[in-house]
């Protein structure tokens, strides 16, 4: 997939909202695969929404997002599938991890889907991000922000054409910061991908090519 393209689209929460002031929402707008944004956003304005819309999770929007000029309202479940598998991965805020299962057991059923990654890869990944003593913890037991770095880890266990990361270092420190910039841009150069980041303000520092409000 080489695009995406949004086209008035707004979600329908704020249809009746006299003004929107957004470069996002109601506009022509396009993220092209291969480079790199960051959305800045304020709390309430729809910034997890159009995570779920892209993603597919969501459809509650006005407007058109079309892949590839392909409406994805119009896909089927398989075709999402393989989206999801191949062309999308989405570090959502709220991580979407099962806490009941280890950090480790987490990432392999995304791994076992695609078999992107090595065992060897994803350990190598753990110990770059300081967590490799918490591979066979339960999420549950494990702090936010080592919870973000099992999800990102996850993220990364896919091909992908663009990859969304919804306030990816909110809990992490500056030294996590800067070791997940390192390994995203690492992992997206080699797929010649694009990087969409969002924020209410902390985020990471990347070569960004376009920084869009929302």
């Amino acid at each position: 997939m080489k695009q995406i393209h949004l086209q008035q689209t707004l979600p329908q929460v704020f249809a009746d909202f006299n003004s929107i002031t957004s470069d996002v929402w109601h506009k022509d707008i396009s993220f092209e695969k291969g480079k790199i944004y960051l959305i800045e956003a304020a709390s309430g304005t729809g910034k997890s929404s159009l995570c779920s819309y892209i993603y597919g999770y969501r459809n509650d929007y006005q407007g058109i997002i079309n892949f590839d000029k392909a409406n994805i309202k119009a896909f089927s479940i398989k075709e999402w599938s393989n989206i999801r598998r191949s062309s999308i991965s989405m570090l959502f805020q709220d991580l979407r991890l099962f806490k009941e299962l280890s950090a480790l057991e987490n990432i392999q059923i995304k791994n076992s889907q695609t078999g992107f990654k090595k065992k060897k890869e994803i350990i190598s990944l753990f110990e770059r991000m300081g967590i490799a003593d918490k591979a066979n913890t339960k999420v549950g037991k494990l702090s936010f922000g080592q919870q973000q770095r099992v999800a990102f880890i996850r993220a990364l266990c896919q091909p992908f054409d663009f990859i969304f990361l919804d306030e990816p270092i909110s809990h992490l420190d500056e030294n996590n910061a800067l070791i997940m910039k390192d390994i995203l841009m690492e992992e997206s150069l080699k797929q010649g991908a694009a990087i969409v980041v969002t924020s209410i303000g902390k985020h990471i520092e990347l070569p960004y090519q376009e920084v869009l409000k929302l």
